[in-house]
């Protein structure tokens, strides 16, 4: 009796893992997405300049840059669903100030919102390790297909919600305070459970003197990480506005991100499955860098020409390239303590390479308004991340 006891026990806390995985990451890209669709109607509501709608993008990406291994640190005094339980608060709190109504209110609440993924982009792939140390792969993929399910919805149907709301963009940007809701709720969910089961302890995350920083391959992720991000957020944050240049309306821009992260979604299932049963995945670094080149090039030589096949190609390889970036966490380090370093390191240096993309790409707009030199610039990082990730995917340890 008692061991069936304990079995369903561990059935119910085995769902709340897998729902907490699913919710925490459903909220680590909605909410930036979102702002494209929309940012026409932000910026014409509030008076933004060209250099105010970029940050709206950056600055929660220097946040990620800023915070990231502050967050690592914390992480085995308080717990990692405790810390996720924080991001999820702080992330409400800038959901609710960004669409507050002023200029200033939407600047500090794009500053809590990328404080609170943060937060949830660190210490989630500890969470998988840890919680799941024999599908790291399988949810990996799952955590992967989650976040760019709700990113998809987020750029696709960004202008109806805040037309079905009736609050505009307010409504546009707001509702994704629902799904925070739903991630804290199942969170205390699996704390209440915890409590209630001390039968079922969780491993222990354990302790690591490792310094990251004087680790090689660390730094080859972490670039490499920089590098795709990149990539990813120049696209989502000037896209709209490059096919708006060529006539394609907002909605219609919108449904253009709409498949690049539908594209994204079997990608990011499949590939950490795959790539975790590779000896190296520096085959992968290759098709996902041809990929990227190639895109960028239609976009110098087509314009907006064949665009949804470019989404289709921007998809398959930030898919891939994503997938891997968040695998590398997992499987080049050897505990749980160390994959949440690796994870809040390669996120601080790559989101700190990352947050510079966007305003960088729309500054050279500024001088060559034929969107040419941007996608140059996009092709130069490509080619950067090629050298990183070749050397990211050899089959080495952080701490070798």
């Amino acid at each position: 009796m008692k061991n069936e006891v304990r079995k369903n026990a561990s059935y119910v806390l085995m769902i709340l893992n897998i729902l907490v995985v699913i919710l925490i990451s459903s909220n680590l890209r909605s909410p930036i997405v979102a702002v494209s669709p929309v940012l026409g109607d932000v910026r014409e509501a509030l008076k933004l300049d060209n250099f105010q709608v970029s940050l709206l993008t950056s600055i929660p990406l220097f946040m990620f840059a800023v915070c990231s291994v502050l967050v690592s640190r914390f992480s085995n005094k308080l717990g990692i669903s405790k810390l996720l339980m924080y991001s999820l608060i702080i992330l409400s709190f800038g959901l609710f100030l960004r669409i507050s109504g002023s200029l200033v209110l939407l600047f500090i609440g794009s500053v809590f919102i990328g404080l609170g993924i943060c937060i949830g982009n660190v210490v989630t792939p500890g969470y998988v390790k840890n919680n799941f140390p024999r599908q790291i792969g399988l949810m990996t993929g799952v955590f992967a297909v989650a976040m760019n399910l709700t990113a998809a919805l987020a750029s696709g149907f960004s202008v109806r919600i805040g037309e079905w709301t009736g609050f505009g963009w307010r409504g546009s940007l707001g509702i994704w305070l629902v799904i925070a809701a739903l991630g804290f709720f199942v969170l205390m969910l699996e704390m209440i459970f915890n409590k209630k089961n001390s039968g079922q302890p969780k491993p222990a995350m354990g302790t690591s003197d490792f310094n990251m920083f004087k680790s090689a391959q660390a730094w080859n992720i972490s670039v490499f990480m920089g590098l795709q991000s990149l990539f990813y957020y120049c696209m989502v944050a000037w896209l709209p506005s490059f096919l708006a240049d060529y006539n394609m309306p907002g909605e219609s821009a919108g449904w253009v991100l709409f498949v690049i992260q539908i594209t994204m979604i079997p990608i990011t299932f499949c590939c950490p499955i795959i790539a975790s049963k590779m000896k190296d995945q520096r085959i992968l670094i290759l098709f996902i860098c041809a990929l990227m080149f190639t895109s960028t090039m239609m976009f110098v030589f087509l314009k907006s020409q064949w665009i949804y096949v470019n989404a289709v190609i921007i998809g398959i390889s930030n898919g891939l390239s994503f997938s891997l970036s968040i695998l590398f966490f997992s499987t080049r380090t050897k505990s749980s303590i160390n994959a949440v370093k690796i994870s809040g390191m390669a996120q601080s240096v790559g989101y700190l390479i990352a947050a510079f993309g966007p305003p960088i790409f729309g500054k050279l707009h500024d001088w060559d308004v034929s969107w040419n030199i941007s996608f140059y610039f996009l092709s130069i990082a490509v080619l950067i991340m090629l050298y990183f990730g070749m050397r990211a995917a050899r089959n080495k340890y952080v701490e070798d």
